[in-house]
């Protein structure tokens, strides 16, 4: 449509949700800034490749591929906020989407009604709504773990469920979880009365028939329940009803907390009610026998919403249990719903018929078109909530894998077999980046770097030897140093647990012990009995379970924003005439095991180099126990955590030792006895 946007600065997507710059809207903010290359993302492997190809020293190429990704990197982002920025002011309305409560953006459900406490919009897009509305920019939330929920119910072995409304869904619940849907008759005849749609062209002259239907219904006597489809109509016609002087209650995600008063006087004789969604789900109305003779409790809907589940909802709010009632839905050709999927239709049978403005049109015919275009909705979303589970079918498969790992670090579960396995996995990873550019001195420094030790590998036997005998000796000499180290650490903690105990036995009950590699500290907590009783494995057994489980966490949440990341970028893909989810789960397939090599390495280097900081074995034991590095804990509801480890704990840097000895200055006699100064 080239002529349509020629003179637009963006397209809004309403369907799915998306907004576009066009080449015009480019131009606008590319002019008023200093780069006019703003928009364009560099090629990373064109350029790359041509760095390669330059003759310029090794030091040049690193520092012109730094800057070029440093260019990409700044210039991905800016487009990013840019796209998040326009479609907070487009696509998310406040008192529809969300609410502003108490200088905070919240988001409210669209299903319920509901406002979602501690909810945010990802990628930025919860911070574009903050500057919007002018509260203050939160931090971005960073998520710790991610599941959808197709994946999480199938975790049950056993699944089922009960709802007045499940049969409009009974295609999904076949196709994800191989459920049938069975009704099953209601216990007493429903008398309700579910009218056909009433249509009106603007919606001006539907919220006025609102109005005057609401006026009708009470001077009748009955009770009405007017359902809304977000918080900024019900105020409308909240003020609509006041200049009519009629007496009503609002309920929506502003006045939530009065909920359940409003719904216990929602039945009363010529009371109205206006709610989003959120109102009565799942709760008998209680009538009068007055209202009963009058007719019962009278719903009007002001709008179809996109499901019909949630419009059958809000009509089951009326006749339950056998009671009277009757159900009655407004639509103009304005709504949503009408404008997007099925205004045309209708609109050319209204000027067929030679509707009026301010006429009503009332047919089977039009409700059965709006059903349909509920249903062109559904089946879209559908598609979209089933292309959501392919992405996270990829996530469930390494999520498990991660999950049983961590569950065997926290419960101690084969978490000496998982240990056994990180080590031979980074030992064989070693030597095979070795043998392959053949660089003895390469394998040392690796060897050390990780393990601390110094290979007993000639460089002769690593030019002649296979990978697996040089992969199998490492092993083994790796084993038997990491053995060494848990009888160290015991002979370096024991005497210090023993003095703890013999003074404060009676009353201390676990005791945490702080570990260092020297870059990162971690503090893990040990029984005391049972560390001494085990001449202090069960210090090591505690620093291994703490330092797996942080290690697994820090790494497990890097790689979840590295897969939206990844998510986004494969989208891409349709534009070769590829199926972004083909290449996304190659590219996740490859991302993960580059993740699970490096929490490997990290655990591993960790366990081989971590010591209690600042202690000698030999000057430890003689050492006072207030001057040892260990804490004791009176209770286990002092814990932190289960372990003893906090993310705090992780990141900071080594914990100083308690000194004794007065601190030397540089220009004060040196303690040698030489007379001359300490700088010297």
């Amino acid at each position: 449509m080239p002529k349509v946007d020629a003179e637009l600065y963006f397209v809004i997507d309403e369907k799915n949700n998306q907004v576009e710059l066009t080449e015009k809207g480019i131009e606008l903010i590319t002019a008023t800034g200093e780069d006019p290359s703003f928009f364009i993302l560099p090629d990373v492997g064109t350029e790359i490749a041509e760095i390669e190809k330059s003759s310029l020293t090794l030091e040049e190429k690193a520092a012109q591929k730094e800057d070029m990704l440093r260019d990409y990197s700044i210039k991905a982002e800016r487009i990013h906020s840019i796209n998040q920025l326009l479609k907070a002011y487009t696509l998310f309305e406040n008192d529809v989407e969300y609410i502003v409560d108490e200088g905070k953006v919240k988001i409210v459900d669209e299903q319920t009604g509901r406002i979602m406490d501690g909810r945010r919009y990802s990628d930025g897009l919860h911070q574009a709504i903050e500057a919007k509305e002018n509260v203050k920019v939160e931090d971005a939330t960073q998520t710790y773990a991610t599941i959808t929920l197709q994946n999480y119910f199938r975790m049950y072995h056993k699944l089922s469920g009960m709802t007045g409304t499940a049969s409009t869904e009974a295609g999904e619940l076949w196709e994800i979880y191989k459920l049938d849907v069975v009704e099953i008759p209601t216990n007493r005849v429903a008398q309700r009365d579910d009218r056909q749609d009433l249509i009106y062209r603007t919606a001006r002259e539907k919220y006025n028939a609102v109005a005057e239907e609401i006026q009708r219904l009470t001077d009748a006597g009955r009770p009405v329940l007017v359902g809304t489809t977000s918080v900024e109509i019900s105020e409308l016609l909240s003020r609509m009803l006041q200049l009519r002087k009629i007496k009503h209650n609002v309920l929506n995600a502003k006045l939530h907390q009065k909920e359940a008063d409003i719904v216990a006087e929602a039945g009363r004789p010529g009371q109205v009610t206006i709610a989003t969604n959120m109102a009565g789900r799942g709760t008998d109305i209680k009538l009068t026998e007055e209202v009963k003779n009058a007719g019962g409790l009278a719903i009007i809907g002001t709008e179809r919403h996109e499901s019909r589940r949630v419009d059958r909802q809000l009509r089951g709010r009326a006749g339950r249990q056998g009671d009277p009632g009757s159900s009655q839905f407004f639509v103009s050709l304005e709504d949503n719903l009408m404008r997007l999927f099925a205004s045309e239709r209708i609109s050319n049978i209204m000027v067929k018929m030679g509707v009026e403005e301010g006429e009503v049109m009332q047919h089977s015919m039009l409700t059965k078109s709006i059903e349909r275009a509920q249903r062109k909705v559904e089946e879209n979303n559908f598609g979209i909530r089933k292309r959501l589970l392919e992405y996270d079918d990829v996530m469930n498969s390494q999520r498990t894998v991660i999950y049983s790992k961590r569950k065997n670090a926290l419960f101690g579960e084969r978490l000496d077999v998982d240990l056994n396995n990180m080590i031979f996995d980074v030992a064989e990873e070693i030597v095979v980046e070795a043998k392959e550019q053949g660089n003895y001195e390469d394998f040392q420094i690796e060897v050390i770097r990780i393990f601390a030790i110094t290979p007993e590998i000639t460089a002769e036997e690593f030019a002649q030897g296979k990978i697996e005998g040089l992969t199998d000796r490492l092993f083994e000499h790796a084993i038997n140093a990491y053995h060494h180290k848990i009888e160290a650490v015991g002979a370096l903690t024991v005497p210090v647990l023993n003095n703890v105990y013999a003074e404060r036995g009676q009353i201390v009950e676990n005791v945490v012990i702080p570990f260092t590699d020297g870059i990162r500290g971690i503090q893990v907590s040990a029984n005391l009995k049972k560390a001494i009783e085990s001449n202090g494995k069960e210090v090591f057994k505690s620093f291994e379970k703490g330092i797996v489980l942080a290690l697994i966490d820090e790494a497990w949440k890097e790689h979840l924003r590295e897969m939206d990341d990844l998510k986004q970028s494969v989208q891409n893909a349709v534009y070769e005439q590829k199926d972004p989810i083909i290449i996304y789960k190659m590219e996740a397939f490859d991302l993960f095991k580059s993740m699970l090599a490096s929490m490997n390495k990290d655990v591993v280097s960790f366990i081989f180099k971590g010591e209690i900081p600042g202690q000698e074995p030999t000057s430890m034991q003689a050492r006072q126990v207030q001057q040892a590095p260990v804490k004791t804990v009176e209770s286990k509801a002092e814990l932190a955590s289960p372990t003893g480890v906090s993310e705090e704990d992780v990141n900071e840097g080594a914990k100083e030792p308690v000194r004794n000895e007065n601190t030397v200055g540089r220009n004060d006699e040196c303690p040698c006895g030489s007379g001359k100064k300490y700088k010297n």
